[in-house]
């Protein structure tokens, strides 16, 4: 009668029976093994494997404290034993451990940047419960519009689904009374904002309902980086005073180290501190919006309830103010999870870096796989005769597995410290990208993960001679030959596993490659502007000092007459921003809407909106940005003059194509004041080289005063002229803060920097997977010709050439090869979609990267097979027949 086939639980039972170290029949033998083999069967009738796992985890556990002290030497022995065997191959065992340690360390350090930043919890009391809040004209294709006040207290008092509604929005002010004049990045936020997030003090309180009552006295919050970094960590800084815009500001308190959303500030304040938030212009217009809006649902609601109760409040604002919120602009208001929120940007680059590391981890596995099945067939004479000479199959199999499992443990060793070192670089990449960098730890979950691949590969690919059927005796015996049956399965999962490492291998050199390709794109990309011999600083005045925009002006002038005189400088100008600037990538350029004389607006359309930027004489000459038409300002265009502004070429060909501009006349304040157009100038790619320009008008600093930025270009090198410059502002006003000194060049290389670090995170894995694919097919062919080393001597003594080995060897390799890139190029064409986000001018199946990649990939395939090929080629034919 057939016999039953055993269950999962009854396998188990008889491998580690025959595996573990440890008497099992003596310890469970007779009637307690018929027990305990019922235990097992409850156990996965309750649990399923899981169950029996549990069940094993605890006798395994008692079995090895009872377990006799001879098997302890035994295990002792095994280990011994097999580190003789590790110094014996250094080759095979310092591959085998980089590989890990690569495969490892690169998965361990990018997961747990990806499990930080797009996975974990905010680290906020309950943070699922925090919204982030955005209006929206979607007609206009405008989908992230900040809040004005009135705006904000109708959500806040009409809601029916947040507990609580807050405002944020930053600001840059001077501080006094520590030291130098310092520019703090500042918060300007809701009394309760930390409450709503759920943030704690370390050091005396935050702000509270009187704080934010109009003629409180102001406080400050500080940030722990603030508080570390500036003041040493003082521990009486609370009660301390400092000066900002012109008041008396008091320190109330200290953040904890915890991530701050949506920026990084260095102190807060509530709106009535803030000279701009709490001004009767921002209070009672419901058109001026600079806030940010955070919301926290209440319990039980729903972010989906949520998004229709905010529908519902902005179908009644378009009902009460029709004038704010016509029909054609469609607007809507929307939340979203916080979390999403902050990690959208991050999202596609660390999922590709992500597919990466784990290609390379499989392929690493894939190789490790290929080197220990080599081995073993290497070794099958030893195991012979160790069985010859009396070695069960269960001590030879508890062999392999020591072995295998050592290598395995200190290959993730190595690669531990491999992403020990290398989360700090992915941190500072991924701070780039999302405010959630500063929570990226080691994440030992993810690394005990990637560990047990390795040791399962090693396990499973090391004892699979011992676990196969045992090869003959005396066909083991022969030295040069392997057991016939083994050979040809060991050789048919060698290839395979070939053919998957050049699959992999080919999805991400083409990964690689398209990244290399949008970069160098980039790299040509004309800015607009000549970066060569260009400094450029933010300058920081006291608010409280200048009443009106002429002191600002005349400011501006002093300070361009001051820096023009230092020896060096060729031209000077002041501006609201300069391209490329940090802040103007993070917050984005001021816009205005606008009117063009003579064009009229139908009932219901909205105006042209265009960038406006203030700039001084010799704004255009110090960036190097070509005048197209017209003239540039000069000294004449001062306040007392007639308005004028300049138009870049995309202003020109958005609204007066088939025009002369020259001449023309706008008007930025509904049709009060009318600037004449007196110039055309180059497009400036301000936003980012991968960014288009836009729409921009330039307007006289005199006219429109706003001297935030200094730009000097300079006849010699402008890194040796910063701090003169700076003295130089200075002698100015010493109450001017200066930051963000750096060199034009140094903005655009910063600018590229994100899409340049991955890049070269994905050059960096393709090329590792590239060695380790051209490696394991040498190898492969390398043992091919030891393990055939009569056939060959036979064939060339019944008259095969030379050059015919040698063709046949390498037609075998490059056919895996083939098969391989073959493979990978089908999945290419589906993996390369994820990179469609972060390619600029290229496209995700650019035949020329494919087509580039495939023979890069075969030409390695073809330089490793070579090597073994020749030598096989060499082969004496009596020598080869004699050895056997």
């Amino acid at each position: 009668m057939p016999s039953k086939r055993k269950s999962f639980s009854e396998r188990f039972f008889s491998i580690v029976v025959r595996v573990f170290p440890f008497d099992f029949q003596t310890n469970y033998g007779g009637e307690m093994a018929g027990v305990f083999r019922e235990q097992q069967r409850e156990a996965e009738t309750r649990g399923g494997a899981l169950g029996v796992l549990n069940l094993w985890a605890e006798t395994l556990a008692g079995a090895f404290r009872t377990a006799p002290r001879e098997h302890w030497q035994i295990l002792k022995q095994d280990c011994a034993y097999a580190f003789r065997m590790m110094r014996k191959n250094r080759g095979f065992t310092l591959i085998a451990v980089l590989t890990l340690a690569l495969g490892i360390g690169a998965n361990t350090a990018i997961f747990s940047v990806v499990y930080a930043v797009l996975l974990s919890p905010l680290p906020y009391r309950q943070g699922q419960q925090l919204v982030f809040i955005r209006q929206q004209a979607r007609k206009m294709g405008m989908d992230d519009i900040q809040f004005s006040v009135p705006e904000i207290q109708d959500y806040r008092e009409q809601n029916r689904t947040l507990s609580s509604l807050v405002e944020y929005h930053a600001m840059s002010f001077t501080l006094f009374g520590h030291g130098d004049p310092e520019r703090v990045r500042t918060g300007v936020v809701s009394w309760n904002y930390f409450d709503t997030f759920g943030i704690k003090p370390i050091l005396g309180r935050t702000f509270l309902p009187p704080d934010e009552r109009t003629g409180a006295p102001p406080v400050l919050l500080l940030s722990y980086e603030y508080w570390k970094n500036n003041f040493r960590g003082d521990p009486g800084i609370v009660g301390k005073t400092f000066e900002m815009n012109d008041k008396v500001h008091t320190v109330i308190g200290v953040l904890p180290p915890v991530p701050q959303y949506p920026n990084e500030n260095d102190v807060y304040m509530t709106t009535n501190a803030c000279p701009f938030r709490s001004s009767k212009n921002m209070t009672e217009h419901r058109e001026h919006r600079m806030m940010e809006v955070f919301g926290r649902l209440k319990p039980g609601v729903s972010l989906e309830e949520a998004r229709a109760d905010l529908s519902t409040i902005a179908g009644r604002l378009r009902g009460e103010y029709p004038k704010f919120y016509p029909p054609e602009t469609g607007y809507a208001a929307i939340a979203s999870s916080l979390r999403d929120q902050l990690t959208q940007g991050a999202r596609p680059t660390l999922v590709v870096l992500l597919a990466a590391a784990a290609f390379v981890l499989l392929i690493a596995c894939a190789n490790v796989a290929n080197l220990t099945l080599s081995r073993m067939a290497r070794r099958e004479r030893e195991l012979a005769v160790r069985t010859a000479l009396g070695a069960g199959h269960s001590r030879l199999l508890r062999q392999l597995l020591t072995e295998s499992l050592l290598l395995a443990l200190i290959g993730g060793a190595a690669g531990l410290l491999l992403a020990y070192d290398s989360l700090g670089l992915l941190s500072d990449f991924a701070a780039r990208l999302t405010p959630r960098a500063r929570e990226i730890h080691l994440d030992m979950g993810v690394l005990l993960f990637a560990l047990a691949a390795a040791i399962g590969v090693s396990v499973i690919f090391g004892t699979l001679s011992a676990m196969s059927a045992r090869a003959s005796l005396s066909s083991g015996l022969k030295e040069g030959t392997a057991g016939a049956g083994s050979g040809r399965q060991s050789s048919v999962v060698r290839g395979v596993l070939i053919i998957a490492q050049f699959a992999f291998s080919f999805m991400l050199l083409i990964g690689a490659g398209l990244m290399l390709r949008s970069l160098y794109r980039m790299l040509e990309v004309n800015p607009g502007f000549a970066p060569q011999h260009v400094l450029v600083m933010n300058m920081h005045f006291n608010w409280s000092k200048y009443a009106t925009g002429a002191d600002f002006a005349l400011a501006s002038r002093k300070i361009l007459d001051r820096v023009k005189s230092e020896t060096g400088v060729l031209s000077a100008a002041t501006s609201s921003s300069y391209p490329l600037e940090p802040e103007l990538i993070t917050f984005g350029p001021n816009t205005g809407d606008f009117r063009i004389e003579g064009r009229a607006l139908r009932s219901g359309e909205t105006p042209p909106v265009a960038n406006v930027n203030s700039v001084s004489p010799d704004y255009f000459r110090s960036l190097g940005i070509p005048l197209l038409e017209g003239r540039e300002f000069s000294e004449a265009d001062d306040a007392k003059a007639l308005p004028v502004c300049i138009i870049n070429d995309a202003a020109l060909r958005q609204f007066w194509p088939r025009e002369d501009p020259v001449g023309k006349q706008v008007s930025f304040d509904d049709g009060k004041t009318w600037n004449k157009i007196v110039g055309v100038v180059g497009d400036v790619r301000e936003l980012g080289l991968d960014r288009p320009a836009s729409a921009e008008f330039y307007g006289p600093m005199d006219q429109s005063p706003s001297p935030s930025t200094l730009i000097v270009r300079t006849g010699a090198d402008p890194t040796s002229m910063g701090e003169r410059i700076r003295r130089a502002v200075l002698d100015v006003d010493s109450q001017n803060a200066i930051t963000g000194i750096r060199t034009l060049k140094e903005a655009r290389d910063e600018s590229l920097a994100a899409p340049r670090v991955t890049a070269s995170l994905l050059g960096l894995f393709a090329g590792l997977a590239l060695l380790i694919a051209a490696a394991g097919i040498g190898g492969i062919m390398a043992l091919s010709v030891s393990q055939r080393v009569r056939e060959i001597g036979i064939r060339m003594a019944l008259g095969a050439q030379p050059s015919q080995i040698l063709r046949m060897l390498v037609g075998q390799g490059v056919g895996l090869a083939l098969v391989g890139i073959g493979i990978g190029f089908v999945g290419g064409l589906a993996v390369t979609r994820l990179l469609k986000s972060l390619l600029f001018e290229v496209t995700p199946s650019d035949p020329l990267t494919f087509i580039g990649v495939a023979l890069v990939l075969l030409g390695a395939a073809l330089v490793a097979i070579l090597i073994p090929a020749r030598r096989a080629a060499s082969i004496d034919p009596n020598v080869a027949l004699r050895s056997e």
